[in-house]
């Protein structure tokens, strides 16, 4: 039987035609007045919708339509949200980037997972809703970038818990029709489609463009009645399938996929940014396309790729990358490969730390970094950890070197702030708060905020807070058949005056859920005390085969059943962004305890922050840079731990003693006007301080100055008159190569003898034999610092030397002087790297000749 189909629309009188066009784009996310709109035409459809406006729309009664065509006050309110949102999205056009000549390009932004709004279920995690916040504040900022990802049947898994307390999974269908998502169609009115060859067999995807403020998301779509079943379930859901092959496939359809969904569409991005390594086949496409289209060879091709490339790593341990059998990569990747006319054997080692080693299986992290010129961890303290877990990939360098660098993440502050805080600013801070979250004098009026009103306005967020978590707790209990004097303890539970703490997370084992209730007495003892109330509200979800992380959440829901605990620990089932919202909105503190350094980041503590929240945690992730003594809580000193157990026992205690000794006190000191000052001081100080660093548009900001714009006039060069340039690099590079066993450094010295005054300048000497090498093809520099006892040089730093003259023989002379500005045992060598203007990090080559 052959069934035709058709898509049928929700549709407005002409009178609320704006109402229906803020439906698709998801600006309305990020924006109190669209907000407002939506809940205000029906408020209990809005929620059972999941804050869906399009599905909404199309379920709303011809009643309540009626209704609001004659609320006036209805009526203006839409035509001046939309009056706002067609002034948005008209500010559009080359953004100059402060260049003297601004250059007008695109940047491509892929991303396995997209956290944007609760209604599109397209994310997990922390990287999926960092995702969505780079877009938003790309779209703030006026930034040429589209998004690339895929479009999940089932998106993530919901959440249940049994009676015991042991989590299910359920994974309803998305239906894309319903949501805020538009087919792209070509010139016949028919879908846009790609396709991808896996194993012999063809994958087609269609392509949902979603509209996020000036940014359009692209989202591959493989369930398609065209496709074989397998091919069909790629896109079946997040992470979806228990086998390497399945994450292979997915990443297949997303780089080289993704890829070619822009050919379709017609854009031709100067940048590429891969959000993690799910999408390292980007560069392979990208190669393949400029080797195709321009006739050039593997290493020119390559060339050019890397040094568009932009690549954020966010995951801090090994096993969390993604790596795959050489047998399984060459099963679907072979054809690819051969085509483009890449050696098999040269690929496959561009997967690998050892390029050399063949029973070191394929990496793909390992392969964006390699074929990245721009890369770097999500925070300062990743950034070396990120250079100590990949240093085997440039052996030849010290780990301080290690081409990796850092841009802490952020958060969009509108997407996460309450409605309550954000009228707040509005008054006192003024609409730069939202427009310029990273200016530092914005922020600094927060201090003009008057106490009371900043301390009613927290209150009613956790009043809010309270009676959400009520209800959820109700409706849980309901799906479990509890009886009715349950339910109604339930509708008791919490109190809206209680110091509040929230602690949400991916029940990860490092991320210790249990740690606050490894002592149960000591907690007994704080959350039974009566005079000064504490209540802890939990979420979160375990990866459905992480049975240690379920089993932390049934420990702490039988805790939540046994008193005290009953009143005073509720655990919020279904994890997502609302939730999310509810708790950094309301919450006092935010607590948040990684095994130290395994948080790459972590953003859920700057969306606390935004809201008045302090934070109390671990030296990991973002907080090392945000902690101050007068901004928040320390757990520990950053400590590193070889016995977890001791750990745990050291650090929980460290909770319990800030608990007790700072915190409550603080929170519970009141005026005789019954204000918390010291604490309110706090809140201020918090959010005045740390708001305007760990906000997304400083993030983005400093994405473009130091990757997009260097990525983009890097291309811009290099593929002027025919890819001149970079045939040139490419040849420059060939006779190095050839040549660089040539060099040795033959003597080092320096002026003034072994004893130096401090303060004074010292003249280093190198004479360097350079071969056939010319000293504009090298960059000679001096490595210095102070000695340690085992004569190792330790906070080193390095300058360039000045070539002086080439004496007899062939030798260079170069010279640079060194300031001594500490007292102490000093040392200095000398090393030798290539030197290029088009080498954005030289020990990517390989080259370096030490003294």
């Amino acid at each position: 039987m052959k069934i035709k189909s058709f898509r049928v629309i929700p549709t407005l009188p002409e009178m609320l035609n704006p109402i229906l066009a803020l439906s698709y784009n998801l600006w309305y996310c990020w924006n109190q007045k669209g907000l407002r709109l939506f809940q205000h035409m029906d408020r209990d459809l809005w929620e059972e919708s999941c804050h869906n406006p399009v599905e909404m729309l199309s379920r709303i009664s011809q009643g309540k339509i009626m209704d609001i065509m004659e609320d006036e006050g209805f009526l203006s309110q839409m035509n001046k949200t939309f009056e706002e949102f067609q002034d948005y999205m008209s500010e559009k056009g080359v953004y100059s980037f402060l260049l003297a000549q601004p250059i007008d390009f695109t940047i491509a932004y892929f991303s396995m997972e997209f956290g944007i709004t609760e209604s599109l279920p397209i994310y997990s995690g922390g990287l999926g809703i960092l995702a969505g916040d780079h877009l938003k504040s790309a779209s703030d900022l006026r930034l040429p970038l589209c998004g690339v990802g895929l479009m999940y049947k089932h998106g993530y898994f919901t959440q249940y818990l049994s009676w015991d307390g042991w989590q299910q999974e359920e994974s309803p269908d998305n239906d894309f029709y319903h949501m805020s998502l538009m087919l792209e169609q070509g010139g016949e009115g028919k879908p846009v489609k790609v396709s991808v060859n896996l194993a012999g067999r063809e994958c087609h995807a269609q392509i949902w463009r979603c509209q996020v403020g000036r940014i359009p998301l692209y989202l591959l779509d493989t369930n398609l009645e065209e496709n074989h079943p397998d091919e069909r379930n790629i896109t079946g859901g997040l992470y979806a399938g228990n086998m390497h092959e399945d994450r292979l496939r997915q990443e297949i359809v997303l780089g080289i996929g993704g890829m070619r969904a822009l050919n379709a569409l017609g854009i031709d991005p100067m940048v590429y940014h891969m959000n993690e390594g799910h999408s390292f086949l980007v560069g392979l496409e990208r190669i393949r396309n400029l080797m195709k289209k321009h006739g050039l060879d593997y290493n020119t091709a390559r060339e050019v790729v890397k040094a568009s490339l932009v690549f954020t790593t966010h995951t801090p341990v090994p096993a969390g990358n993604d790596v795959f059998e050489t047998s399984l990569v060459e099963k679907y990747l072979r054809p690819y490969v051969d085509e483009t006319g890449i050696r098999w054997a040269d690929f496959i080692a561009l997967g690998r730390k050892n390029a050399f080693d063949d029973k070191e299986p394929f990496g793909a992290t390992v392969f964006a970094l390699k074929n990245s010129s721009f890369r770097n961890g999500v925070s300062k303290l990743h950034g070396e950890v990120s250079r100590d877990m990949w240093k085997d990939i440039w052996s030849h360098v010290k780990i301080e070197d290690v081409p990796i660098s850092s841009i802490t993440n952020g958060i969009h502050i509108p997407s996460w702030i309450s409605d309550e805080m954000a009228d707040l600013f509005d008054r006192y801070l003024g609409p730069k708060w939202k427009e310029d979250p990273d200016n530092q004098k914005v922020w600094e009026r927060i201090d003009e905020i008057p106490d009371a009103e900043l301390w009613s306005t927290h209150q009613r967020r956790r009043e809010r807070l309270v009676a959400y978590a009520r209800k959820r707790l109700m409706k849980q209990l309901q799906t479990r058949g509890a009886k009715t004097k349950d339910l109604q303890r339930a509708m008791e539970t919490l109190h809206p005056d209680a110091l509040t703490i929230g602690f949400a997370k991916r029940f990860a084992t490092y991320k210790r859920g249990l740690l606050i209730f490894r002592d149960i007495d000591r907690l007994k003892a704080i959350l039974a005390n009566r005079e000064f109330p504490v209540q802890l509200i939990i979420s979160g979800k375990a990866h459905p085969r992480d049975h240690e992380g379920k089993s932390i959440i049934q420990k702490i829901t039988h805790i939540a059943r046994e008193e005290p605990f009953r009143d005073k620990v509720v655990f919020l089932e279904d994890y997502n962004m609302n939730i999310a919202r509810y708790l950094v909105q309301g919450v006092d503190i935010w607590l948040n305890n990684p095994r130290r350094p395994l948080e790459a980041c972590g953003t859920s503590g700057m969306k606390a922050t935004a809201n008045g929240a302090l934070n109390l945690s671990v030296q990991d992730g973002w907080w090392v840079e945000g902690y101050r003594p007068d901004l928040g809580w320390s757990i520990g000193d950053g400590e590193v731990y070889e016995n977890y157990d001791y750990q745990d026992q050291v650090e929980s205690k460290a909770i319990y003693d800030l608990l007790v000794r700072e915190i409550i006190p603080l929170f519970y000191d009141r005026g005789l006007d019954g204000l918390p000052r010291g604490w309110i001081a706090m809140m201020k100080k918090s959010m005045r301080f740390l708001c305007p660093v760990f906000n997304s548009n400083r993030m983005v900001e400093e994405y473009t100055d130091r990757c997009y714009m260097a990525a983009a006039l890097n291309m811009k060069m290099l593929t002027a008159d025919s890819f001149k340039k970079v045939k040139q690099l490419v040849k420059w590079k060939e006779s190095l190569l050839s040549h660089w066993n040539e060099i040795f450094v033959r003597d080092v010295s320096h002026e003034g003898g072994e004893e130096i005054a401090v303060h004074s300048d010292v003249t280093v000497s190198a004479e360097v034999n350079l071969g056939a090498i010319s000293p504009l093809d090298v960059s000679v520099r001096v490595y210095y610092g102070n000695l340690d006892d085992a004569g190792n040089i330790n906070e080193t730093r390095d300058l360039t030397m000045d070539h002086i003259r080439e004496t007899e023989g062939g030798v260079h002379l170069f010279e640079t002087c060194i300031t001594c500005d500490d007292t102490g045992r000093f040392g200095y060598t000398v090393r030798i790297l290539p030197s290029h203007p088009n080498l954005v990090y030289p020990v990517d080559l390989g080259l370096i000749c030490w003294a």
